[in-house]
């Protein structure tokens, strides 16, 4: 009887130079690692995991704020979401060295500012999902889980973070 839960399989390698090809692609430029806004630090590494610290929406390098379902619509907040992936990539490269030791992105969990009635939180996330998938391909890929909240540190519209696995 095969097992309930396959075992993964080992996922192709990108390059760092691919990496720096789809991002340069894309139009995107890795911002340098965030001083912290509290008492925490922005990654631990432990072993070959990263645990990336939530990062909140910035726009224009001030918080994005806004409630989803109340003053920001589903799209603005996937745009968010993409913009929080840029600055997790930044830190991520920042903690590792180099995107190319990235194994793949294991878990991304995401807080979205919403209302009770909102229910797109998941649709939110995707913004950033789908932009880790672009840039880092099936390693880019990931599990995941997304939640409405009352509020996020200065009234941010999303936060999120990420554990990845990398390699030496």
């Amino acid at each position: 009887m095969p097992p309930f839960f396959p075992r993964a399989t080992a996922l192709p390698r990108m390059s760092s130079s691919a990496i720096q090809a789809k991002l340069a692609e894309l139009g995107i430029t890795l911002p340098p690692l965030a001083v912290p806004a509290a008492a925490y630090l922005p990654f631990v590494r432990t072993g070959n995991l990263v645990f990336i610290s939530g990062h909140i929406a910035k726009k224009d390098g001030k918080p994005w704020v806004g409630q989803l379902g109340k003053d920001t619509d589903t799209a603005t907040g996937q745009a968010a979401a993409r913009a929080i992936a840029i600055d997790l990539l930044g830190t991520l490269q920042a903690a590792t060295g180099d995107l190319g030791k990235v194994v793949r992105i294991v878990k991304v969990m995401s807080l979205v500012n919403s209302t009770p009635d909102f229910t797109e939180q998941h649709l939110v996330t995707n913004g950033c999902s789908e932009l880790l998938a672009a840039v880092l391909g099936d390693a880019g890929k990931h599990a995941r889980s997304a939640f409405g909240v009352a509020q996020i540190p200065m009234g941010a519209c999303v936060e999120i973070e990420l554990i990845a696995e990398v390699r030496d």
